[in-house]
């Protein structure tokens, strides 16, 4: 409803396409710029009371946009800088929303629980437009319609902000270490994602697929005024009809998961949204375009519900707040920034171009991004492991920012096991990086072929053992795979070498 009143309010207040399509910006760029701390923030404080805090910005900041509004006194600006400051607080709140979808359900339920979640929201996404629009429409004026709406989102903080308040939270990560601080928990976030091939094919295919189908938010209101002559209400049908498209998709979804892989929804879904960018770009017939956005919706749901599942199974609970947090600034930079480039296309070109374009555009992407997969294989088993061995106990008491600490373990491997030794132990680096190491690298004795020496550096000692914390069940296996080569019966020489500081 909120987001229906906004865009129709600035329809009314400008009829600039630009200015229309920054709505659109306003309400994704704010993810763009602090999606990633948000998601630090979630894996560094409760996710409760984070939630709580942000969910009260927001009824503040709809109290005062509501308020302007009912007074008359809004203008382009401050209704683009009040949706701004109202969707930080989405920003904020995201991926701690995701994050705790684990926490609520076991993992192997999450795929569906994560399509409920999406018919869920996709469901105020199909009722709130029309009612939006309605209620707009059942003033005498676009301005007073749009400022009771705004209120009807205030009121609706507050039964959220009651149920956080009622929620009992159980983590599924609590670490008995000092908590990190911002730039270093962020540091770390983006580290993981550095080498999490997995992830990082979620990522590219997010940003390219919501670049270019956002020039249906971004553009849907100026067709609705300026091409089908319609008013409030059927701006906000129109919009629905995404909403119950991406719901029957939500539905759908699990039947639909079990009969094609996750490269294979993607795909389909990515020419049925380029079909609907077609039609919006050249059909002038309602009900055709009513059919468009429903198969558009449809697309929608499916093709996001797949990369949200992909990256909550790609990720462990450790770091999952901020690998959420860069794949939502990822998705909605790509809204963000393709909102822009199409409003401008269609301020200086035309808007029925700047649906082609885009809709030229993403069918363009299925072919250069086939080789990036999605949910191949098995899925990793990311349950956090607890390692059998103590601390370890040094001489010298380390403290936490001693550092950087540099680790050797030694492996006496049989000459005939030397290639796939060095083929599992490379496999072992992407795990010492993910979880903490700096730099990394093993070495075969000139004087003793049959010695290998691990090496790493890890930031401090501190990182060090977060770095322990943070093995998961997958983790250990690969280990376990290197160790399967290992000539000895004691487990392979560790050493732990501090960085030697001169003394003040």
């Amino acid at each position: 409803m909120q987001d229906t009143a906004g865009t129709w309010l600035m329809t009314a207040l400008t009829r600039s396409p630009l200015l229309i399509a920054l709505m659109q910006t306003a309400a994704s760029l704010p993810v763009l710029m602090l999606g990633f701390a948000a998601g630090a923030t979630a894996d560094m404080f409760d996710r409760r009371r984070l939630l709580i805090f942000w969910q009260t910005w927001m009824l503040v900041a709809v109290l005062i946009l509501s308020a302007l509004t009912l007074l008359g006194i809004v203008s382009p600006w401050s209704l683009l800088t009040l949706t701004f400051l109202l969707n930080i607080g989405a920003a904020m709140t995201n991926p701690a929303w995701q994050a705790i979808v684990p926490e609520l359900v076991p993992r192997q339920e999450l795929p569906d629980a994560i399509a409920m979640n999406s018919a869920g929201y996709n469901l105020a996404r199909a009722v709130g437009p029309a009612l939006g629009g309605l209620m707009v429409a059942a003033f005498t004026s676009t301005t007073a319609g749009a400022g009771w709406v705004f209120f009807v989102n205030a009121i609706s903080f507050v039964a959220v902000i009651w149920v956080l308040y009622a929620w009992h939270r159980t983590p599924l990560f609590k670490s008995a270490l000092p908590g990190e601080r911002m730039l270093g928990s962020m540091r770390t976030g983006l580290r993981y994602v550095r080498y999490a091939p997995a992830l990082q094919a979620v990522l590219i295919r997010a940003f390219v697929f919501t670049f270019f189908v956002s020039a249906v938010w971004a553009l849907l209101a100026v067709v609705a005024q300026q091409h089908l002559h319609q008013g409030a209400v059927g701006y906000g049908i129109l919009n629905g009809c995404l909403g119950v498209g991406a719901v029957v998709g939500a539905i759908c979804l699990p039947t639909v998961r079990n009969k094609l892989s996750a490269d294979q929804i993607v795909a389909i879904c990515t020419v049925v949204a380029a079909i609907n960018l077609f039609i919006l770009a050249f059909a002038r017939n309602t009900p055709l375009i009513i059919f468009g956005l429903l198969a558009g919706g449809f697309a929608w749901t499916s093709t996001t519900s797949t990369f949200n599942v992909a990256v909550q199974l790609s990720i462990p609970a450790w770091v999952q707040a901020r690998a959420l947090g860069i794949y939502q600034t990822i998705f909605q930079g790509g809204m963000a920034l393709g909102s822009v480039a199409w409003g401008f296309t269609a301020e200086h070109i035309s808007t029925p171009r700047a649906l082609m374009f885009s809709a030229i555009g993403l069918l363009i992407t299925i072919p250069l991004t086939r080789g990036l997969h999605l949910l191949r294989g098995k899925p990793a088993d990311l349950r956090p492991f607890t390692l059998s061995r103590p601390t370890p106990q040094l001489v010298i008491e380390p403290s936490y920012d001693d550092g950087p600490v540099f680790v050797t373990v030694e492996y006496q491997v049989h000459k005939e096991n030397r290639d796939p030794f060095v083929e599992s132990i490379h496999k072992l680096r992407d795990v010492r990086m993910r979880n903490g190491a700096i730099r990394w690298g093993v070495y075969q004795d000139g004087s003793n072929p049959e010695r290998f020496v691990e090496t790493f550096v890890v930031d401090s000692w501190l990182e060090f053992l977060r770095s322990r914390e943070r093995m998961t069940a997958n983790d250990r296996a690969i280990r376990d795979g290197v160790l399967q080569y290992y000539e000895g019966d004691a487990p392979p020489p560790i050493s732990y070498m501090l960085y030697a500081r001169e003394k003040a």
